[in-house]
């Protein structure tokens, strides 16, 4: 068994080193240097010659492999970029909604792969196996505006497909097929759901039987997030097993046969239910190799059933590899694997109980996936629970219930409704359990760390490394682990003081990088205020970079939040951003509508409307809110806002044009500033000539990402150098950190 391990764990790694490192022109020459690696085999006797052979085979078939998926799928579509022509489409699943319209996956004849097409919102309306015609636009989903998106091809999509005709019906046939009972399932459930289950009981259960996240309350999905429940809700290997559990108690009476292919099937119609992700996918691969194995008489291997899940997941697609889901997923097992019987056996001791056994296999199952997922974490989600542990102890043995009941629950909805929503409230207790302690645990201070902290990444490593060398010396007894852990506390403290002290000036104003949007922080002497919170970039969320970066900046309450206008990519952050800080006040331009009304209402934030020039102070700093000097429209018709530590000034104008501009500066005296936003992201519209002349400004940020609309515009860009000001942009030079004192500029 481990022999294929060894090829099938060489032929994965050989296929991350094509993604992450290996320029495509060069993945022939590294197959053919794979391939003289494999046959130097011959230059070794026994084993060890038989591990390089299956080492350099398998390296050699991965970088092969990988040109040749891309020379029948990418390089056979890139024709297809940018043209436009009518095409058959089949719905692969349930659309969903998005703010133009709706978007749903597709198979489109003559194409490899599925598509990602883009309609109207009657696509809503429609259900999985209904042919479509339609007139698109072809673009490729691996490179949108210069970025390099991975979105897409990690789930197997190079393509996305823009409807600019009118879209018509061929076949409605094809909807009761055997192929899409698994899809229609999850949909039924979903629906079920939400009728028999109150609150978030009917999200998070949907999420836990389905992998279908929406309608979850942002103050839940944060609480989950936070305290590192979020494996709870993303569908894996947990919920497989308990599926498993489940079937193999009903079916106990039954043959080892037929448990073992009920088991399978099982597994496979979930792992399509769920949208077959990465995580899943592992999960059902492994669970059946476990199954099979005694009917083959077979020892059942979790390192080889590892690494053959793998390889299949990466045969089936290689661009996988760069799948968040699958690194997490299969990281988690790795941790499990590698660390946790070692811990569960430690923490057990000699004198076992039944308490303490469970104890210490969640203590072990939680540090397991703690030390290999750890890195993930800092690198896609900028944040560390530190309370995992405790929260796993307290919470595991509640999820297993939810889902158990849960599922028999919803089952039951489909014969007898009202009986269901009778019996719900045992799936729904538990829930509101696991809630309650995600939520208090969310409140212990120094419950998470963040990565905003640029001296987090370096303790990481420092704390790898001290654990290395613990184990590579290799002392009796737990004294060097015990030293470890110590020195991992002491120095984490120290880190998390380090971090906060970089913002000790008097006035410390940081541009966030949130993508197309705006959001500026701002410091002065432990008191902290934020001037919008908000993106267009779906993939950036500016709550939580901004709640992050104002935790790692030591942050416990916002003293201000000001809100320019209401445009979405300046506000839509707001509700996640409130979810995680306490915020004193609100300062908005006019009336909030009944969305953000409602929000500030239940998070208890006082609001007050700017309608004249009003000063505020925090730290040593000041805030100076300017009202609406325009005539109409959103972008006109917000704030300005200077925020001043002595002689040192900033100056934010949201959205306004360049005739608002000069509204502003003949109405109010603005001093010469040593730091502008530039505004409404770099449009060739605003930041102006009169602004620049009259201000002076020596630096300038741009807040801007991925867009559209041309921004930061050439003329705004060539205004900035005739003035010599220091031009940054977030889009390029990420966050961007101005300090500023009383006596000096920046």
């Amino acid at each position: 068994m481990r022999i294929l391990a060894l090829f099938c764990g060489a032929f994965s790694a050989g296929i991350f080193l094509a993604q992450y490192l290996v320029p495509e022109r060069f993945l022939l020459s590294c197959a053919l240097a794979a391939f003289v690696l494999a046959c130097t085999r011959f230059l070794l006797p026994g084993r060890a010659g038989k591990r390089l052979l299956l080492l350099g085979v398998g390296l050699s078939l991965a970088f092969g492999y990988d040109w040749l998926y891309l020379r029948q799928t990418v390089d056979a579509l890139s024709g297809l970029y940018g043209a436009q022509q009518a095409v058959s489409m089949t719905l692969c699943d349930y659309a969903e909604p998005t703010a133009w319209g709706a978007r749903v996956s597709v198979k489109v004849d003559g194409l490899p792969g599925r598509v990602c097409y883009y309609g109207k919102r009657d696509l809503l309306d429609l259900r999985p196996g209904v042919v479509l015609r339609d007139s698109v636009r072809f673009e490729d989903a691996r490179r949108i505006r210069e970025s390099d998106i991975t979105t897409f091809t990690s789930k197997g999509v190079f393509t996305l497909a823009y409807g600019r005709g009118v879209t018509s019906t061929e076949n409605v046939s094809g909807v009761d097929s055997a192929r899409w009972w698994p899809v229609r399932t999850g949909r039924a459930m979903r629906e079920q759901i939400r009728r028999i289950f109150p609150g978030d009981a009917a999200p998070f259960l949907s999420a836990l039987l389905t992998g279908d996240r929406t309608g979850l309350s942002t103050v839940s999905a944060v609480d989950i997030s936070e305290v590192g429940l979020s494996h709870v809700l993303a569908v894996s290997g947990m919920h497989c097993g308990f599926l498993i559990a489940l079937t193999g108690f009903l079916f106990r009476r039954r043959s080892r046969v037929t448990a073992a292919v009920v088991g399978i099937l099982t597994l496979v119609f979930f792992a399509l239910l769920t949208g077959a992700k990465p995580s899943v996918v592992r999960a059902c691969i492994m669970l059946s190799l476990l199954l099979i194995a005694p009917l083959v008489r077979r020892d059942n291997d979790p390192p080889t059933a590892l690494s053959v899940a793998l390889f299949l997941i990466l045969l089936q697609n290689p661009f996988a590899a760069a799948s968040v889901s699958l690194q997490l997923s299969f990281a988690c097992v790795a941790g499990l694997l590698a660390l946790s019987p070692t811990l569960y056996a430690f923490f057990r001791g000699d004198a076992p109980s039944g308490v303490r056994n469970f104890v210490a296999a969640s203590l072990a199952a939680s540090l397991g996936v703690i030390a290999f997922t750890a890195p993930l974490c800092a690198v896609y989600f900028g944040a560390l629970s530190l309370v995992m542990p405790l929260s796993n102890l307290l919470c595991l043995w509640a999820v297993g219930g939810a889902f158990a009941s849960g599922l028999l629950v919803t089952a039951l909805s489909f014969a007898c409704t009202p009986l269901a929503a009778v019996l719900a409230w045992v799936p729904a207790l538990l829930i509101r359990y696991i809630l309650l302690v995600a939520h208090v645990l969310a409140k212990i201070p120094c419950h998470a760390v963040y990565f905003a902290n640029p001296f987090l990444q370096y303790w990481l490593v420092y704390v790898y490394l001290l654990f290395a060398c613990a184990r590579l010396l290799r002392r009796p007894g737990v004294r060097l682990y015990a030293l470890s852990v110590l020195l991992s506390c002491a120095t984490l403290f120290a880190t998390i003081r380090t971090g906060e002290a970089l913002y000790n000036s008097d006035l410390d104003a940081l541009a966030l990088d949130v993508g197309q949007g705006q959001s500026i922080a701002l410091a002065s002497r432990g008191r902290f205020a934020l001037v919008d919170c908000g993106s267009s970039n779906s993939w950036k969320d500016a709550g939580t970079i901004a709640g992050q970066m104002l935790r790692s900046m030591g942050c416990r309450r916002l003293d201000a939040l000001v809100l320019t206008h209401f445009d979405s990519d300046h506000i839509n952050g707001v509700e996640t951003l409130l979810a995680r800080l306490r915020v004193k006040a609100l300062y908005v331009p006019d009336e909030p509508g009944d969305e953000l009304q409602s929000l500030v209402g239940r998070y208890k934030v006082p609001v007050h409307i700017v309608r004249e020039r009003t000063a505020t102070g925090f730290g040593l700093a000041q805030l100076v809110l300017f009202p609406p000097v325009g005539n109409a429209g959103s972008n006109d018709l917000g704030l300005s806002v200077l925020a001043s530590a002595g002689e040192s000034d900033l100056l934010v104008t949201g959205d306004m044009n360049q005739d608002t501009e000069r509204r502003l500066l003949s109405r109010y005296a603005m001093p010469d500033l040593e730091a502008y936003i530039a505004g409404h992201h770099g449009s060739k519209y605003a930041t102006s000539d009169e602004l620049l002349n009259a201000l002076t400004p020596e630096t300038v940020c741009i807040s801007v990402g991925s867009n559209s609309y041309g921004h930061p515009a050439p003329e705004t860009l060539q205004r900035l150098s005739e003035h010599q000001c220091a031009v940054y942009r977030t889009d390029l030079d990420g966050t961007i950190h101005l300090r500023m004192n009383r006596a000096a500029p920046p």
